[in-house]
């Protein structure tokens, strides 16, 4: 039996106010029910999640804001429970925001590349090769060099792993997307990452997963682009 819920950002929840309370003690409810239903015991739950059976007993009170998200979610994988985040802001206007951003990215990327001697580019480039479809937020070409190069833009790094595996896709396949507008002899792939606090705290804490992806300095993008 899957069972699937959707949980509301922060921002939506204090919005609802005195909501948060009900809805915490329905996400309770709803543990409690599918372990009774799968005759587990809080202790069961907590061994093959592997947090402390305070934590089972926590959520299925309702206490969901005394604890991590990440045992939240390892005590649903138990009991086959599927979480959605769905992050809500001012009634609809985060994804504006969040596109503006990317946008604003976009549009700095593109004036950066334009005062680049040499380089021809173009946005959102789609492709579907070998069963594998997408979008690639910029590619660039520098026909002097014979340099294609692939620009990933990051409004928010929420997943570095996947950014490095994306990107990694992008090297491989990009002399074939680019096929019949540009032939390309190397690939160069830079990520574009919006400078937040947030996302400064998560290059820091993905520092060696990344640096092993992108060795090159961000700061040495307008160097490099003179001179590919």
């Amino acid at each position: 039996m899957r069972v699937r819920l959707a949980i509301v950002g922060e921002s939506q929840v204090r919005v609802l106010g005195h909501a948060r309370l009900v809805y915490d003690s329905q996400v309770g409810l709803v543990f409690r029910a599918v372990r009774v239903h799968l005759r587990l015991r809080q202790d069961d739950i907590s061994q093959r999640a592997g947090v402390p059976q305070s934590v089972v007993s926590r959520i299925e009170r309702g206490h969901l804001a005394t604890l991590r998200l990440g045992q939240v979610q390892a005590v649903a994988a138990v009991l086959e429970i599927r979480i959605d985040l769905v992050p809500s802001w001012r009634g609809g206007d985060l994804p504006r925001l969040v596109n503006a951003r990317h946008s604003a990215l976009h549009e700095c990327l593109a004036d950066r590349l334009g005062r680049a001697p040499g380089w021809e580019s173009a946005a959102e480039v789609s492709y579907s090769i070998w069963g594998e479809r997408g979008v690639i937020d910029r590619l660039a070409f520098h026909p002097g060099r014979g340099m294609l190069a692939v620009f990933e833009i990051k409004a928010d790094l929420s997943d570095p792993a996947g950014l490095v595996g994306q990107v990694d896709r992008y090297r491989r396949l990009a002399p074939e997307i680019a096929r019949g507008r540009w032939d390309s002899a190397t690939v160069s792939c830079w990520a574009v990452v919006a400078d937040t606090d947030t996302n400064r705290r998560r290059l820091a804490a993905h520092r060696e997963l990344l640096r092993g992806a992108f060795p090159a300095d961000g700061r040495g993008l307008g160097e490099w682009l003179r001179d590919p």
